[in-house]
């Protein structure tokens, strides 16, 4: 195996993982709505996930591991798309953002201020910001 193909399978294992962790924000309430549907078929493409892991994913969430990013940005882009996925049912949904705080602890914020970041994020997505102002505010929270 050369070393592009190396980085092309852990590239994509990482996507896998992503994935998988907001089908699991989706089915934290039993179900998947017509727009987590549509959100998650969306971000299958972005994320360059193959129909087959697609539906193997679906079937078995739990089967990819949580794979945190080393960089921070990268935490809080994944945060982004977590986020997204909880409020795209009608209203807040406990449960769902229960699984949030602890993917949000996984993905690696500290467990200290972890509902602090949980509720700036979806505070955001309530004003539905874009990717690039949620990070620019996420990074700035403290300021």
């Amino acid at each position: 195996m050369s070393f592009s193909q190396l980085f092309d399978t852990a590239f994509k294992d990482r996507n896998k993982s992503h994935f998988s962790a907001i089908v699991r924000v989706a089915l934290s309430d039993g179900e998947i709505s017509e727009k987590e549907q549509l959100f998650l078929d969306k971000l299958a493409h972005q994320l360059e996930i193959l129909d087959v892991d697609y539906k193997d994913i679906l079937a078995n969430p739990t089967k990819y591991p949580i794979n945190p990013p080393y960089l921070h940005i990268n935490r809080l882009e994944r945060l982004y798309d977590l986020a997204r996925m909880v409020r795209l049912d009608d209203g807040l949904e406990e449960k769902q953002t229960a699984v949030l705080v602890r993917f949000a602890v996984a993905l690696g914020f500290t467990t200290s201020n972890v509902n602090y970041i949980v509720d700036k994020a979806l505070k955001l997505i309530d004003k539905k910001v874009d990717s690039d102002t949620f990070l620019y505010e996420m990074q700035n929270m403290n300021k």
